[in-house]
């Protein structure tokens, strides 16, 4: 059953668990949002005791975000967007990047997280030249995203789409094969699409990332950081646009006027980079 003003499926669970810490919640507490709670802020806390610098981190993963739309759109073409894992609506989302730029472009959220439900209504104020919606569906199960009707409803696949996957596959084991879901999401694409992804890395700090790693997993949070050649392994065939697959800071920090968030690149331990459909 579906929700015909977000667009969401109904029959997904949708009890949330304020006693129990959230990934979506912990980072919406570093980015300095309000909509997290005492377990939340422990584990935010727990983590930056390994990380002093984490809240800098998510800020810099934000950044990315918005660089990234800015170049889709800007220099790619792109006006169509499907962002999955959108978390829960902050400043700077998706559409209100895009639509800043194309008035027309149009974008699907996707999340399977209850909390995300509850505030996708913010995510629905799109500017009225362009459209957004929002799908209640399940990334491990791609053909869930693919087979909803709102997303052809906003979407056209006929023509190139940008696949926002940011900060989200961190979340999935290798033996969810991340690499298959994100295959299935390409090949319902045409030609000259685009897929975004910004990863966690233990690159730059094996022993304080192995901390975090242990904090999130005696959480109950699933959390999986990957090397540079493991994450570029998840743009598949899609070919890396320049700069390739860079630390997130560093990924065309040209595109942005704000005041420069980390001025080591290697002190915000994500990989970033978008890959092009050929």
């Amino acid at each position: 059953m579906t929700d015909s003003h977000t667009g969401t499926d109904t029959t997904l669970p949708i009890q949330i668990d304020t006693t129990v810490a959230h990934e979506a919640r912990v980072y919406d507490y570093w980015l300095g949002g309000k909509d997290n709670y005492s377990a939340d802020r422990a584990l935010g806390d727990a983590i930056a005791g390994h990380i002093p610098t984490i809240k800098l981190m998510a800020r810099a993963n934000r950044a990315f975000l918005a660089r990234s739309v800015r170049y889709l759109v800007a220099d790619a073409g792109i006006t169509q967007f499907l962002d999955i894992g959108t978390g829960i609506p902050t400043a700077g989302n998706t559409h209100e990047v895009a639509q800043r730029l194309d008035p027309a472009a149009r974008i699907v959220y996707v999340d399977k997280d209850p909390i995300v439900l509850a505030h996708a209504r913010a995510l629905m104020t799109s500017d009225p030249v362009g459209s957004t919606r929002f799908i209640h569906a399940d990334l491990h199960d791609p053909g869930s995203i693919l087979d909803h009707p709102a997303l052809t409803e906003t979407l056209d696949l006929a023509q190139p789409v940008a696949i926002m996957l940011v900060a989200i596959m961190m979340y999935f084991r290798d033996t969810d094969h991340p690499r298959e879901i994100i295959n299935t999401l390409l090949e319902a694409v045409p030609s000259g699409s685009h897929l975004v992804i910004s990863h966690p890395t233990a690159d730059f700090d094996a022993d304080a990332m192995a901390a975090v790693t242990a904090s999130a997993e005696a959480s109950g949070i699933t959390f999986q950081p990957r090397s540079h050649a493991d994450t570029t392994a998840l743009f598949g065939s899609t070919h890396l646009v320049e700069p390739g697959l860079a630390p997130v800071a560093a990924w065309r920090p040209d595109l942005t006027d704000e005041p420069t968030l980390v001025h080591d690149a290697h002190s915000a331990w994500y990989w970033a980079g978008i890959g092009r459909k050929p």
